[in-house]
């Protein structure tokens, strides 16, 4: 396994950017490995690690497709309805209390 380079917050070279980074630029990596990685000091649990990709090979993101559209609306649909009512709640249901927050509030 060969090691990345490693750089320190905000010292990383032009031409790398990140996941996120490559997303907000309409970019994905492409399959590309690491080629670097970012680290972020934290002052109890050690550092954050982000990986750094090449932008110059960087690819565009796949547009969404319908079959891909309706995917995630149901998986969104999921995380909203309530297991005991079965109702929409409207947002994501916590996954700390499982039920919607009403239910929560009806059982205690």
């Amino acid at each position: 396994m060969t090691t990345v380079p490693a750089y320190r917050w905000r010292l990383a070279p032009d031409g790398l950017a990140t996941r996120r980074q490559l997303r907000a630029m309409g970019l994905r990596p492409g399959g590309q490995d690491p080629v670097a990685e970012l680290q972020r000091p934290r002052r109890r649990r050690g550092p954050l690690v982000a990986y750094l990709y090449r932008i110059d090979l960087a690819r565009p993101v796949r547009p969404m497709t319908p079959g891909r559209a309706r995917a995630l609306a149901a998986a969104m649909r999921a995380r909203r309805t309530c297991p005991v009512c079965w109702r929409d709640a409207g947002y994501c249901i916590p996954r700390s209390l499982g039920i919607c927050v009403t239910c929560a509030d009806s059982t205690v």
